[in-house]
């Protein structure tokens, strides 16, 4: 592993409302029979995070009634119509001081326990370790090899924590700290494991099967 005693809180941003979708808050759309933040709060402790922060928002009291999160914390932003930083500095929060954190997005669907371990095992003290998927964006782009682009989940050293979540604004999560601090950023390739997309619009819902 390489990560010495330091152990890591995965935070899954599941406050959005989902309202491009029209199907009710986006952390209860199914996902092999289950709600779709249960699946992956699941994929993150099945991936070796020890503690899983899910910060709900949209339909909180509904997604609490339907989901099995027993074994998570549960932090519910009333402010998350701010847009997604709001809760990203509430899962920080709420995660353990210690830990690392890694941040994933509960509309992404296609996250494994695999992409997870792999974060985990890839991890350097004092650095950024972003998964980073290559996917074709267009048909035109002269058959080129698809480019990496960095995606979710995001391991945060528990060392950085408080420089990101000083950058924290808006809907933008810790695209600014990332940014400003490329060379903080150590990408790590899980396109074998999933494309990375989340589901935003209804010609997504298809990432759900």
């Amino acid at each position: 592993m390489g990560m010495g005693q330091v152990k890591t809180t995965g935070i899954v941003l599941a406050a959005g409302a989902g309202t491009r979708l029209g199907r009710g808050p986006k952390a209860l759309l199914p996902y092999r029979g289950r709600p779709l933040v249960e699946a992956i709060a699941g994929t993150l402790f099945d991936g070796g995070c020890r503690d899983v922060v899910a910060v709900l928002g949209a339909g909180a009291t509904e997604v609490v009634a339907a989901a099995n999160l027993g074994r998570c914390r549960i932090a519910t932003n009333k402010d998350w119509q701010s847009g997604m930083g709001s809760s990203f500095l509430l899962g920080e929060r709420t995660a353990d001081p210690a830990d690392h954190i890694l941040v994933a997005l509960a509309d992404q669907p296609g996250l494994t326990p695999e992409t997870v371990a792999r974060l985990l095992a890839a991890h350097r003290p004092g650095r950024i370790t972003a998964a980073a998927y290559r996917r074709r964006e267009s048909p035109d782009d002269g058959g080129l090899p698809p480019k990496l682009r960095r995606g979710h989940p995001l391991l945060i050293d528990a060392s950085l924590r408080p420089a990101v979540a000083a950058t924290v604004t808006g809907d933008a999560g810790a695209r600014r700290f990332l940014r400003d601090h490329p060379e903080l950023v150590d990408e790590v390739d899980c396109s074998d494991q999933s494309t990375g997309e989340d589901v935003d619009t209804p010609d997504q819902l298809g990432l759900l099967q």
